[in-house]
């Protein structure tokens, strides 16, 4: 540990946290430090540590100091581990919590868990050695000349500057966004009418179009999404325009929902019934109310509400007892699951899955596991 020196722990003008993680203990070599257990910081140029009770007590270790490390796996009553391998101490280190040690390498004992991520990141930054380009601000002397009179260029002065060259770079950014973004509503706007030219060529069959062609125009309608969608302008508005913009969704979205289980987040259903309008773009509000207009119209779509509140917009004919089958059948096979596992089984969004896990537990057929690792689902043997 006297490769570590006294830190305020605020970052350099050209340094980026990368990862922290709660719940870290420090070894000097094989000896457990007196010290607490804190949070270890990840940057771009340091490994540092903070005292969680005390904040005053904070340490860094640059980067480069790091010959290798290695990972030592979790036992009985034991924590897991990153040993870390270190260059010799340099002989200008400022002052830190140790002038001397036997061993030439420390460990971070994880007790909280979350030493894989911190693992993998600090591998990242190891092999792109971003440290060397683009090194950390020098410290700036006070005009004494001496250790403890030099102050770094951090505080409120740095951090305007970095928050200024953020600002550019987001405004700079944003421009040329809007830029793309006029050019595309330009095209958008020729696709459209060369949609609808094609529509009414197809209805009204006027022009040389042969059945090839009729085909051909079909498949490029459909690739460019709804020809002739519905809006205030063709049906007015109020309940009129609400139950033509219902059967409008209900023929649209019957084949998505046959493909992903019969069952779609009503904000899955906003981005893809937008995404096939075009420049005529659906509101949130419209989307609902023309959705609450299924039943009513005898449409093969429900709208649905679970308890948490999340709205789905599901097919007549899929039942909440084949939901809970397909989640039992799935935790049974596979012992049991989280959303997350689920939802890559099933194909589903981790929302919709959560939702099945949460529905067969209502009903009594599985029981939940929340712990720190998140929540996990089994089936009830009780």
């Amino acid at each position: 540990m006297d490769r570590f020196s006294w830190s305020n722990g605020l970052l350099e003008i050209n340094e980026t946290l990368v990862i922290q993680q709660r719940g870290v203990r420090l070894y000097d070599g094989d000896e457990k430090s007196k010290l607490d257990v804190g949070v270890a910081l990840l940057s771009t140029h340091r490994l540092i540590w903070r005292d969680i009770k005390n904040h005053e007590c904070c340490m860094s270790m640059p980067l480069s100091q790091i010959i290798f490390f290695e990972e030592q796996a979790a036992g009985i009553g034991k924590s897991a581990k990153i040993v870390i391998h270190l260059h010799p101490s340099p002989a200008n280190k400022e002052p830190g919590p140790l002038q001397n040690s036997k061993y030439s390498y420390i460990k971070l004992s994880f007790k909280e868990h979350g030493q894989i991520e911190f693992y993998r990141r600090l591998t990242e930054e190891m092999t792109q050695r971003r440290w060397e380009n683009t090194p950390v601000s020098q410290p700036i002397s006070s005009g004494t000349g001496s250790q403890s009179g030099r102050t770094r260029a951090v505080g409120i002065v740095g951090i305007e500057r970095k928050i200024e060259e953020k600002r550019k770079e987001t405004d700079k950014n944003i421009s040329e966004a809007f830029e793309d973004l006029s050019k595309l509503m330009v095209k958008a706007k020729e696709m459209v009418e060369l949609s609808r030219s094609i529509a009414t060529k197809i209805k009204d069959k006027q022009g040389d179009i042969t059945e090839d062609e009729t085909i051909r125009f079909k498949s490029y309608l459909l690739s460019m999404g709804i020809a002739n969608p519905v809006t205030r302008e063709t049906h007015g508005s109020g309940t009129h325009y609400h139950m033509q913009l219902a059967k409008q969704l209900g023929d649209m979205l019957q084949a998505p929902l046959e493909e992903r289980g019969g069952m779609m987040a009503l904000t899955e259903v906003y981005c893809l019934v937008n995404r096939a309008r075009g420049m005529e773009l659906l509101s949130p509000e419209d989307l609902l109310n023309a959705c609450k207009m299924f039943e009513s119209l005898k449409l093969p779509l429900r709208l649905r509400v679970f308890d948490s509140g999340v709205m789905v917009v599901q097919l007549q004919s899929h039942s909440e007892e084949e939901m809970i089958a397909s989640a039992l059948d799935s935790v049974s096979e596979k012992g049991s699951l989280t959303a997350e596992e689920l939802a890559k089984l099933l194909g589903l969004s981790v929302l919709l899955s959560k939702e099945r896990l949460l529905l067969a537990e209502k009903m009594g057929h599985l029981c939940r596991d929340d712990s720190v690792e998140g929540l996990r689902f089994y089936i009830n043997v009780f």
